[in-house]
């Protein structure tokens, strides 16, 4: 069996600090991990929080949870805490990938959520 260095996966979880250098690579602008900035829920996620926009202006923002046994309180958290024009939409922007929960303001274009999803880093 032949295993390629790049596609290793760790079972480590993501973080903010981790992953955030990706995004800016990946062309995503105003990438922030700074708690005052990513929003509440993401601001006190066990492994950080991050924002970033995509070049058409699609705000992503991402809660790192401690592990994935997190994820489904922090989705919860997303869902009463979203605006109410976006609530009816939540499943259509709310994603989540082992320990990180990705809430976008508009859905992501398949492109767009390969290098958000790509970008996850510990």
């Amino acid at each position: 069996m032949l295993v390629a260095g790049c596609g290793a996966r760790s079972n480590k979880p993501f973080t903010a600090t981790g992953s955030a250098p990706c995004f800016t690579k990946k062309g995503f602008s105003k990438v922030t991990t700074d708690p005052n900035k990513v929003g509440f829920i993401a601001a006190f996620a066990d492994n950080g929080g991050l924002r970033a926009t995509t070049s058409d202006g699609n705000l992503l923002t991402i809660a790192f949870t401690l592990d994935d046994t997190a994820v489904a309180s922090t989705k919860a958290a997303f869902r009463a805490h979203a605006p109410a024009k976006l609530r009816p939409r939540m499943n259509d922007i709310m994603e989540s990938e082992r320990n990180a929960v990705l809430v976008w303001t508009t859905s992501p274009s398949p492109q767009q959520l390969q290098d958000a999803i790509g970008c996850l880093h510990p």
